[in-house]
């Protein structure tokens, strides 16, 4: 068995012990801040300073050298990234559940619809349309201080824009999109408080024919629960408008979110304007480009869950 010993190898013995590397990854995994760092987190040089002057009043005179490479090797072995972030979403409904459940059956519903006009010769739809709603606040109107310049070949291949801008202000997008034909429904506001949510109501009355339920499937924010939007509700026919509210923190199961992220990486990606009103017309303009061809926006994870 001596045979299968380990020959003497060259090079230095490692001189960092296991509780030294025990010690630094768990001080990799506090803040930075929490040490009296005015930083939020570690960088790996101020890591290394910190366990320098630090691990040897600690038990770990092994870490008096302790150099920023070493940290790096220490911290990838360990598969601890303290230098970055990673974002979750914190389950603060207690009926998460119920109302993820909730939504799932009304896109179990529109598959079942879906699937039901495709097989029939009728272009008829059930009197229904399900509307996934939400509002876009924040978008930024600015503008150039100088031409952008457009690309030359051989020169440089992209636009070419000069750092300063101006800003006009924001404006909100409301927006609704119908999940069996795709169109969008849309109003572009300053704000975005109960009258303008009313007003996205008004302009969904106005769409469908009297006789057409219209069912929502929309968040918990104040204008849509609050006394004046109520109120509109309550003087509408019996049936004409049902909500569906996703659970708080749940944002992600609204298919709306999906539409808005194809909007920010297309028509809004530096998106530059000479006023307020120019983005608003450029928005509106850009809902009427996407139904030209609309598209039907279909749900799938967790849709076998459905209650």
């Amino acid at each position: 068995m001596a045979a299968l010993d380990d020959r003497p190898r060259p090079g230095k013995r490692p001189t960092i012990t296991l509780e030294a590397k025990a010690w630094l990854v768990s001080l990799a995994c506090r803040k930075a801040n929490e040490l009296g760092y005015p930083h939020e987190l570690w960088t790996t040089r101020l890591l290394a300073r910190h366990a320098r002057e630090h691990g040897p009043a600690e038990g770990h005179a092994c870490l008096s050298n302790l150099a920023q490479g070493t940290v790096v090797k220490i911290l990838n072995e360990e598969e601890v990234k303290p230098h970055r972030v990673r974002y979750y979403l914190e389950e603060r409904d207690p009926e998460f559940a119920k109302k993820m459940a909730d939504v799932l059956c009304v896109y179990r519903r529109v598959k079942i619809l879906k699937k039901a006009v495709a097989s029939s010769k009728s272009t008829q739809r059930d009197a229904v349309a399900i509307i996934s709603y939400d509002e876009k606040p924040g978008i930024q109107a600015i503008a150039t201080t100088s031409p952008d310049l457009p690309p030359v070949p051989g020169v440089h291949p992209t636009f070419a824009r000069d750092y300063e801008y101006k800003r006009y202000g924001t404006v909100s997008l409301l927006a609704g999109i119908d999940l069996l034909t795709g169109k969008v429904h849309a109003l572009v506001k300053d704000r975005h408080r109960s009258r303008e949510f009313v007003e996205f109501l008004q302009l969904l009355d106005t769409a469908y024919p009297p006789d057409t339920k219209i069912h929502l499937i929309l968040d918990n924010h104040s204008a849509h629960i609050s006394k004046e939007t109520r109120a509109w509700l309550a003087a509408q026919p019996a049936g004409r408008f049902e909500f569906t509210f996703t659970p708080k923190h749940g944002s992600w199961l609204n298919l709306i979110e999906g539409f808005f992220s194809k909007l920010a990486r297309s028509v809004l990606r530096h998106i530059r304007v000479g006023s307020k009103q120019e983005l608003k017309d450029r928005l509106i303009a850009a809902m009427d480009y996407f139904n030209e061809e609309p598209v039907v926006h279909t749900w799938t994870h967790r849709l076998d869950k459905a209650a």
